[in-house]
């Protein structure tokens, strides 16, 4: 990978199991994380918690900024964003589920293949993230919505 094609990868600690996970950013995000780096500096967490600079902002913030943006948590969670990622990814047809799997920090549901399959699909990674930058600019421009058939449950 050349100079500046998605770096820096931003590594941060899973909630649940405080592995590394690096993560790699699109041209969008990368141009957020460098306009918020210009504002508020470039030590400590992107999103801190309001208590502590020293941890990360949690999930029940953003759940509590959605209810006051006026969203019930039957319309959209922290989490319920992962799961709508992964189902538009996975829908698309266009992406190993392997790979976001590992985009997710998912660890493999089958134990054995799970410590045999070490893969980190990191160019496949690289390419579905700017693919998701480039699908959420075109809906926030008033692109075509991908229609599915989402099953729940």
């Amino acid at each position: 990978m050349q100079p500046g094609d998605h770096t820096p990868n931003y590594t941060s600690l899973t909630d649940v199991t405080r592995r590394a996970h690096a993560v790699p950013l699109s041209k969008q995000v990368r141009g957020y994380l460098t306009d918020l780096a210009e504002m508020l500096g470039r030590e400590g967490y992107v999103f801190p918690s309001a208590r502590s600079s020293k941890r990360p902002m949690s999930e029940n913030t953003l759940n509590a900024a959605f209810r006051r943006m006026g969203y019930s948590k039957e319309e959209v969670t922290a989490h319920g964003l992962r799961a709508t990622a992964s189902t538009f990814l996975n829908e698309s047809g266009l992406w190993n589920p392997d790979a976001i799997e590992r985009a997710l920090a998912h660890g493999d549901s089958n134990v054995v293949r799970g410590i045999y399959h070490r893969g980190k699909h990191w160019d496949e990674r690289v390419r579905m993230a700017q693919w998701w930058s480039d699908y959420l600019d075109e809906l926030r421009t008033g692109g075509q919505v991908i229609m599915g058939k989402f099953a729940k449950g």
